[in-house]
């Protein structure tokens, strides 16, 4: 890491490298060019451009979008004026420079003595968007990202038409494992179900840049969704192509497109993208009783405006005014209203205010049983008999740590072994391998985090899918700027005035 570390900030300096004969037909001494930092401020001289420039040189992912715009004045000095000239030499700096250098045909003209090129109308046009989609792809691959709330897994924390930030510097920004996409668009293109946004001519492995902070509990994080390595073009991430292959299995689900689609693989950073708190971070132990989450046997606190499901019977139902007072959104409230037996998500304190309201005649909150299985959890065992509400123990890996393995945790960690730290896996007669060896323990290569929606019923969350390496995390939820309402219309109260312009916690 420290190797790294030091190498990161030289390496954005290289290009120079391949300007060493254009530095010498400029009038400077090649080995300039093979000078760390030195190098860029002979680079600004000789395309004549202000010192001022150098400060954005220093800042990262900044860095890489100036060192391209030196790439395109550098090739100007050869009345390289095309477009298509300039992007040549901006992807493929390492051979066109040479070439211009080495080249006797192309002449070197000093900067402040090159004729000026009046761009048309259109030309304009094309550079402003070029540069404006490569200035966006750079913020939002490494710096801030705009999301908005699809569903209700963290009410009332966070609401459906939250707009909010993303800081991928909080964490350390990765670098994307598919760099060459469409722009603009996570992994499907524009009007298509199933056309990849993306191409894999260019792989890179797992690489996270330093960031400010770690992880902490109760952190609000966004992620790729683990299991949404292998979708189903027709669900999605809604229903995960593994529940599909348990429900109607793996023959079917492959070869009925009519009903499933095409099934498609995609790579982390093309994964879909989920929101959830962490509750749980490397080196954690976690057990839900009743409810309540325990982290390393200490009870957690609970989201001051999260939700559990209560059993409300309210025969004449529940005044609209009174249920925008308390925040019940339309949604579960029509939900509950077509089946009153069906139970409502309520904060403590809307929960609180209903029992006192006198037409509500029952508000009881919803506990799962301890004991009660429910096999459609992680690690779906039925050695471990957890539902939703009472689940773990559980530990939580963390890199470098050693763990025992058998026949009774192999299910809890198989995944995370095999396809998380690319692994082979195989359980033989009672035994474990791994790469072709018995083995009695691993030692893991990644953090791992455990995360759960606010919305404690209503949440696709670990309890479902397990552990989230950390080469998935994206970054650090942040800051809420709009704030819409879904069930209202813009002249009755879409815009929550209230709820807009707050820090996230």
């Amino acid at each position: 890491m420290l190797a790294l570390l030091f190498l990161l900030p030289i390496s954005f300096t290289i290009p120079a490298v391949f300007a060493w004969q254009i530095f010498e037909k400029a009038d400077e001494p090649g080995w300039k060019t093979i000078i760390p930092f030195y190098n860029l401020y002979i680079w600004l001289k000789i395309i004549n451009k202000p010192m001022w420039w150098y400060i954005f040189l220093l800042i990262p992912f900044i860095n890489v979008f100036m060192v391209m715009l030196m790439i395109v004045e550098l090739v100007k000095c050869f009345e390289k004026f095309a477009l298509w000239e300039q992007g040549v030499a901006v992807i493929f700096p390492f051979v066109y420079l040479p070439y211009l250098g080495f080249s006797s045909k192309e002449k070197y003209i000093p900067a402040d003595k090159r004729k000026k090129i009046k761009k048309t109308w259109i030309r304009e046009w094309v550079d402003a968007i070029i540069f404006a989609v490569i200035a966006a792809t750079i913020i939002r691959t490494f710096l801030l990202e705009a999301y908005t709330i699809p569903t209700s897994s963290m009410e009332k924390s966070l609401l459906r038409g939250d707009f909010l930030f993303v800081s991928k510097i909080s964490y350390g920004p990765k670098v994307p494992n598919t760099p060459l996409s469409f722009p603009f668009v996570h992994h499907t293109m524009p009007l298509s179900a199933d056309r990849n946004s993306f191409v894999e001519w260019i792989k890179l492995p797992y690489f996270r840049f330093p960031g400010f902070e770690k992880i902490k509990n109760n952190d609000v994080v966004v992620f790729n969704y683990p299991e949404g390595d292998t979708v189903s073009t027709v669900f999605q991430s809604n229903i995960s192509y593994y529940r599909l292959l348990k429900e109607a299995g793996r023959n079917n689900v492959w070869k009925n497109k009519r009903k499933y689609g095409n099934i498609i693989y995609r790579p982390v950073d093309k994964r879909e993208n989920y929101i959830k708190r962490c509750i749980g971070i490397p080196g954690d132990t976690l057990q839900i009783i009743n409810q309540q989450v325990f982290i390393n046997s200490k009870l957690a606190e609970f989201p001051p405006d999260g939700q559990v499901k209560y059993t409300v019977y309210a025969p004449k139902g529940i005044n609209k005014k009174f249920r925008d007072n308390i925040d019940i959104s339309d949604e579960d409230y029509n939900i509950w209203k077509g089946d009153l037996h069906h139970a409502l998500p309520l904060t403590d304190e809307a929960a609180q205010k209903l029992h006192e309201r006198p037409s509500v005649r029952k508000v009881e909150k919803v506990v799962a049983k301890s004991g009660m299985w429910s096999p459609y959890l992680f690690p779906f065992d039925s050695l471990y008999q957890w539902n939703i509400d009472n689940y773990g123990p559980i530990y939580i890996p963390k890199k470098g740590a050693t763990l025992e393995l058998s026949m009774n945790n192999i299910s809890v960690y198989k995944r995370l072994i095999d396809v998380y730290e690319n692994n082979d896996l195989e359980i033989k007669n009672g035994k474990i391998f791994i790469n072709g060896e018995e083995a009695d323990s691993y030692t893991f290569k990644m953090d791992y985090y455990w995360m759960m929606g606010d919305n404690r019923h209503n949440s696709a969350d670990s309890r479902f899918w397990g552990f989230v390496p950390e080469d998935h995390i994206v970054g650090k939820a942040s800051f809420v700027w709009l704030s819409l309402d879904p069930d209202k219309s813009l002249f009755d109260g879409k815009l929550r005035w209230n709820k807009m312009l707050r820090v996230i916690h």
